[in-house]
C-alpha cells in the first residue's frame, strides 16, 4: 500500500511531495513524485506519559491539590479506581483508546496502577474484550506498579516517585529483566529529583522544579525526560522549564492523567509550543520520535525501515488550508477535526 501527499520526512520533518510505500507494517520507501493529494503525512504521535485508568473519573476533584488528587495510596484517583469494577475500568479505558487512536496517537507509554489486575484491565480494553468498540490498533508500552510480580506481565515499571517508597529492589529487577524503568520526579518540588536520578532511570516524568544542578546532571547522564505541561498547570505545581530541558537531553511530551486533561497530543503540542521558546520542529519531535526513542521503538519518523505508524491530515481543511509553514501549523493549530485517517 502507499500513502500520498506532502510527507514530513525524516526527523527534521522536511516537506516532500510524494508517497510513503508500506509493506508488512514497515516503511519500505519514501518516494518523491507529483501528486494531486492535499493530504499531509506525518508520523503518528507517541504519547510518552499517560494514566488512562483515570478515564473513569474525568474532571473529578476540582480544587484539590496534587497530593489530594493522585498521591498513592489514598489520593482521589486511587480511591475511585479501587471502587470501580473491572468492567467499568475496561469500558472507560476503551473509550479513551478510541479517542487517542482517532486523534492521531499510534503509541502510548502507560503508567498502569493496580498491579497485574490493572494490566489485565488495559489488555481487555485494547483487545475489545467485553466492550462495544472492538479491538484497537494503538500500541501500548505498559509500565506496571503496585505488585512485586508485575514485571512478569508488564513492559517495565512506572514508579510514583522516590519519596513514596524504596524502589531500589524493583529497579534492580527491572534492569535484570531488560525492561523500562520510569519515575515521576520534580513535580511537587525539587526534593525527590536527586533520589530519583540515583536510581538511574530510563526516563523521568515532569521535572517541573528542575534546578541548574539537576539540569547539569541530566546532561551528564543523558537521562530522558517526559513533560506534561497541561497537567502541571491543572494541578497548580508550575510548568516545566521545557527549553532548558531540551537543551540538555531528549524530551518527549505526555498528556498524563485522563482525569485532568484529554489525551490529545494536538492540545499538548499547542500548549507546549506557546508556553516555551522552542522551535515547532522540536515540539513535533517531542510528540513523535523522542517518545519512541524513550520506549526503544523504531517509529515516530517517516524514513525507510521505520515502523509504518502514520497520521494523515487534511491539508486543505478550513483550519490548515493556506498554511505557509506546515510544521508550525500542525504544532500550533491542527486538531482532531483535521485528521483524515491514521495508519497503524
Amino acid at each position: 500500500m502507499h500513502v500520498e501527499g506532502t510527507i514530513l520526512a525524516g526527523d527534521d520533518f522536511e516537506p516532500v511531495e510524494g508517497r510513503v510505500v508500506v509493506a508488512g507494517g514497515e516503511i519500505v520507501a519514501v518516494e518523491e513524485c507529483a501528486t494531486e493529494s492535499t493530504d499531509i503525512v506525518l508520523p503518528a504521535f507517541v504519547n510518552a506519559h499517560t494514566h488512562i485508568g483515570d478515564s473513569i473519573a474525568k474532571e473529578a476533584g476540582e480544587g484539590l491539590s496534587l497530593d489530594e488528587l493522585v498521591a498513592p495510596p489514598d489520593g482521589l484517583k486511587h480511591r475511585l479506581l479501587r471502587a470501580a469494577s473491572h468492567e467499568e475500568k475496561v469500558a472507560a479505558m476503551a473509550r479513551t483508546l478510541r479517542y487517542m487512536e482517532s486523534s492521531g496517537t499510534g503509541t502510548f507509554i502507560e503508567f498502569r496502577e493496580g498491579g497485574i489486575d490493572g494490566i489485565a484491565a488495559l489488555s481487555d480494553a485494547l483487545s475489545g474484550s467485553g466492550v462495544e468498540f472492538g479491538e484497537r490498533d494503538i500500541d501500548a508500552v505498559v509500565l506496571g506498579r503496585d505488585d512485586p510480580d508485575v514485571l512478569s506481565v508488564a513492559d517495565g515499571y512506572g514508579a510514583s516517585g522516590a519519596r513514596d517508597a524504596d524502589f531500589d529492589a524493583v529497579r534492580r529487577e527491572t534492569r535484570a529483566a531488560d525492561k523500562l524503568f520510569g519515575i515521576h520526579a520534580g513535580e511537587r518540588d525539587a526534593d525527590d529529583i536527586n533520589p530519583a536520578m540515583d536510581l538511574d532511570p530510563d526516563f523521568l516524568v515532569h521535572m517541573v522544579h528542575a534546578e541548574p544542578i539537576h539540569l547539569d546532571r541530566l546532561a551528564d547522564r543523558n537521562t530522558s525526560v517526559v513533560v506534561c505541561p497541561r497537567s502541571n498547570l491543572v494541578t497548580k505545581v508550575g510548568v516545566p522549564p521545557i527549553r532548558e530541558l531540551v537543551e540538555r537531553t531528549t524530551v518527549a511530551l505526555g498528556t498524563d492523567n485522563v482525569m485532568l486533561d484529554s489525551p490529545s497530543m494536538f492540545r499538548e503540542m499547542e500548549f507546549a509550543a506557546k508556553l516555551a521558546d522552542v522551535p515547532a520542529r522540536e515540539i513535533l519531535r517531542m510528540a513523535t520520535v523522542n517518545g519512541a526513542e524513550i520506549a526503544g521503538l523504531n517509529r515516530g519518523v517517516i524514513e525507510e525501515g521505520a515502523d509504518a505508524r502514520l497520521l494523515v491530515l487534511d491539508g486543505d481543511s478550513d483550519n490548515l488550508g493556506g498554511a505557509r509553514d506546515l510544521v508550525r501549523a500542525i504544532v500550533r493549530r491542527a486538531e482532531h477535526a483535521d485528521v483524515n485517517r491514521v495508519v497503524l
